[in-house]
């Protein structure tokens, strides 16, 4: 079986792309390979640190859980003001820090100024800038 390559067929594509009917909706930018960076050269940042980059705006929520206690519903529904339950975790241990229900580090609770702050001491899989 012989198979021949057409040499326009690249550019066709591109053209038929580039001009879509007025029905198709948005008009997505095709990117030619010449258009993307030299990833091999050490001073060139790569292109897709460049397309990623909108992701470092995107907020999340973090929670820092400094310990848990079992009790029962008779136990909570029959607290009182000023009760006292004593959590799972010594005070010098660290608190964890989750994302998502998941806990990503471990860090170690402080205070700045009136309000709680965690420093994180413990990150099982650094974190990329």
């Amino acid at each position: 079986m012989n198979t021949t390559i057409d040499p326009t067929l690249p550019q066709r594509a591109n053209a038929s792309l580039a001009e879509p009917s007025p029905a198709a909706g948005p008009v997505a930018h095709t990117l030619a390979l010449s258009e993307l960076q030299d990833l091999s050269h050490p001073t060139n940042k790569p292109a897709l640190v460049d397309l990623a980059s909108p992701l470092h705006q995107i907020k999340t929520r973090l929670q820092v859980c400094v310990g848990e206690v079992v009790v029962t519903v008779g136990e909570l529904l029959a607290a009182k003001e000023h009760q006292v339950f004593v959590l799972d975790r010594a005070v010098e241990q660290p608190v964890d820090i989750l994302l998502e229900g998941k806990v990503i580090a471990r860090g170690q609770l402080m205070a700045v100024e009136d309000q709680f702050a965690v420093r994180i001491t413990e990150l099982p899989i650094p974190l990329k800038p």
